[in-house]
Parts: C-alpha cells; structure tokens; sequence
C-alpha cells in the first residue's frame, strides 16, 4: 500500500467526519468522541494555520459551546492583549456599552472587528444572563505587542483608587514616556509605526522607560497585601500586578528587538512567555478553558520557519506543556485550499494604514501534514494522532498561508482538525482598510 492509500485507510478507521458545511449545525453526537480525547484536560489548546479565517473562527466558537455545555469549560483564552481584553470580559457580564465598540478596542490586532467574534460575545453574555457565565480573557502583551502603554493606563486606573500619590508619580514621569507613539493609531498596520517610533527612541530614554515600568511593577508586588489590608478588591490588586507584569514583558520584547542587528546570542520569545504566565494565572481562577491562538503558538515543540524564524523559539505550548502535563491537549489544524483575507500598505497608504485584499490560496505542497491529510481524506475532519502512520508524523510541517512552519507533527499536536476549504472572515473592516 503507498503512502495516500496507507493514510486513507487510517483516517477511514480513525477519523471523526463532520457532515456539515458550517461547524454551527455539527451535531453535539458528532463531537462526542473528542471528550474521550481531551480526558480531564484543563486546557484545551486550538490552534489556527491562518488568522482572519472564518472556518477556524466558527470552529472555535462550536467547540467553545460543546466544551462549556458537556465538559464544564468555564472560559475563553484568546491570543490577544490580557488588559484590553478585561473591557471585552465587563461586557459579557454587564452587558453595558456599545459592543461593537468593545470589541474594536478590546481584542487586539484587530481580531475583535468581525462577525465571528460579535456573536460568541453575544452568546458568553446570554449565559452569563442565565446565571451560567463563561468568562471572556486575553492573554497577551499590550497593544499588538506595540507598546507597553495600555497595561501601564490600567495600573494607573488601579492606583488611583488604591495609591493615589503614587498615581500621580506615573502620570507625571512614566506615562509621558509613551509620547513617541504616532498620533494616528487608526491604521491596521498601527502596531507596525508604533515598534518604529520606540526603536527610534535614543537608548537613555529606552533604558528609562524599562527602569520606571520595572520599579512599578515591584513596588505594586511589594504592597499587594497593603492594598488589600486597606480594602482593595484583592481581585482588583492581582489584576494592576498581573498589567504591571505585563507591561514589563512588552518592554522587554521591544528592547529585544532594538538589540537585534547587534546581537550575538540566540534569540528569545519573550512575548510567549508572557502569555503562559497569564494561562497559569487564568487556572488560578478557572477550573477548564480553550485556548485559542495560532498553531505557531499553541504546538508543544519550538517554533522553526526559516528563512524567516531560524532559531528554534520557545512556544506558550512548550512552556505549558511542561507545567501542566497532561492537563493540556492540543489540537493543530490544517487546510486544504481557499481564500485568505490580507492586508498589505499601498503607495498611497499613509503611515500606520493598510489595504485589505483576498488571495486565493494555492494547493497546500505535498510533504505538509495540511497536503498529506489534503491527499489522503475529504471534507472537514478531526484525527487524534495516537498511532499514526508514517507518511503523518514524517510530514515536514504546517501551512500558514503559502509558508511552512517546520514541526515535528507527533510531537507538536496531540490532534489535528482539518478543514477542506478556508474563506475570509465575515470583517466589517472596508476595502480601504477603515472601520466603524
């Protein structure tokens, strides 16, 4: 038997088929054998090969609903900034505010402003209204990993309840630091000019901006206890400390990048780092929850994507990975073909803009797991990699896009869900890259 044949007769014996074109109508006995899959995992990892997809987006919100209604799932994790996100989580239970408006500013780099993301919202707050809640976070750096800024904001906002002299002290020396970012952050490329206005920035004002948030954070760490002996929410506490620290990771992942055409050690990821500490901080607070990033993120092993990745990084999978055991399960996916929604600046673009368009997607190449499972099976399907056969775990890797990223897919992924054909999410970002 060749290599196709031997990996059809797998996925005939082991594969879970979903019959419907949109993963909103698979029924939950179609889904039922995952639990077996997932165990009593307390995170549930589902990766996504390409951002800005309405298939993984759709299946995230299926699974979502399936793992809170069968599995006592009790939140969202999303591959966005932790503190923007908190606004998203007020929403759902509150209920308050524009929610378009919410989910502009409150999911970052851009992922909020769709379709898919206003109805899962809308169903998390009709549980939340049946006194069944399903909390919403974020667990990345700030502002698309652009700035520091949001997470120092939220601080602020804390110690002006708790500290207020101290309040007063960032507002007068620290937050005037961030006066380099653009003027115009409207762009989809926003993040792109705000990295570049910091880099720009001469290496004494770079070292006191990381001087002021490293202070900030430690003196928020050192009075914890005086806060909460005072009355502060002690919630309230853990969440300015958890910003603080992530305000300390953003600056790190910039200053990085600024010693990056003079460096002569490997490499470091920091920004992953950061968010499996938030995971960790999450657990603390939920008992089980899906993860939600791209599979770059989510996989066990380290990321490899030359030319552009060289040096293997450190993923939020690897570091979960070994913290949780086998409380964690992944679930790469893959596709066959499609379209994909893009944006790239154009001449007439000003700074900080971008212009949308949609690529008709090539054929994935056929040493990828996304061709092997493309030549060997059909339709939309989910496959647990325990046991499979060589042409699968000797596949050179995932697509993200027309790029490779190279994995070794055992090892990488505990699961796989297959999707035959991708098409672009449902934005309500226009064709000149504007918003509303």
């Amino acid at each position: 038997m060749g290599h196709e044949g031997a990996v059809s007769a797998w996925l005939r014996a082991t594969a879970i088929r979903f019959d419907e074109v949109d993963p909103d109508d698979v029924p939950d006995a179609q889904l039922e054998p995952l639990l077996a899959f997932i165990g009593d995992s307390r995170v549930v990892a589902l990766g996504e090969s390409m951002h800005r997809s309405h298939e993984f987006l759709a299946w995230r919100a299926r699974l979502l609903r399936f793992l809170v209604e069968r599995a006592g799932f009790s939140a969202l994790v999303l591959e966005s900034g932790f503190v923007e996100g908190l606004s998203v989580d007020g929403w759902v239970r509150t209920g308050e505010g524009s929610l378009r408006e919410v989910l502009n500013e409150g999911v970052t780099y851009h992922f909020g402003k769709c379709q898919e993301a206003l109805d899962l919202v809308v169903w998390m707050r009709d549980r939340a209204l049946a006194g069944e809640p399903v909390r919403f976070y974020g667990m990345d750096v700030p502002d698309s990993a652009a700035s520091a800024l949001p997470a120092v904001q939220e601080v602020v906002r804390f110690l002006d309840r708790a500290d207020p002299p101290y309040a007063d002290h960032l507002r007068a020396t620290l937050l005037p630091a961030f006066d380099h970012l653009p003027a115009d952050r409207s762009g989809l490329a926003r993040a792109a000019t705000a990295i570049q206005s910091y880099l720009a920035l001469p290496g004494d004002r770079r070292h006191a901006i990381t001087a002021a948030i490293n202070g900030m954070t430690e003196r928020l760490r050192a009075r914890a206890t005086d806060y909460a002996a005072a009355g502060a929410d002690p919630e309230h506490v853990a969440i300015a400390i958890r910003a603080s620290e992530l305000a300390r990771s953003t600056d790190a992942f910039l200053a990085a990048m600024s010693e990056g055409p003079t460096r002569t050690w490997s490499p470091a990821n920091i920004r992953d780092v950061a968010m499996a500490d938030t995971v960790e901080w999450i657990l603390h607070r939920e008992e089980r929850v899906l993860l939600f990033a791209a599979n770059g993120h989510v996989r066990r092993t380290p990321y490899l994507a030359p030319p552009f990745v060289s040096d293997p990084l450190a993923t939020v999978g690897t570091h979960l990975a070994a913290r949780l055991g086998d409380d964690l399960r992944v679930i790469g996916t893959t596709f066959g073909g499609g379209e994909a929604w893009l944006h790239r600046p154009s001449p007439t673009d000003p700074p900080g803009h971008s212009t949308p368009f949609v690529e008709q997607l090539a054929a994935p190449r056929g040493d990828t797991l996304d061709g092997v499972l493309a030549a060997g099976g059909s339709g939309t399907f989910f496959v647990d990699l325990t046991g499979a056969p060589e042409p699968i775990t000797a596949a050179a890797g995932t697509h993200n896009g027309p790029e490779v990223e190279l994995a070794d897919i055992g090892a990488a992924f505990d699961g796989i869900l297959h999707v035959e054909s991708l098409s672009p999410w449902h934005t309500w970002i226009d064709e000149r890259g504007h918003w509303s």
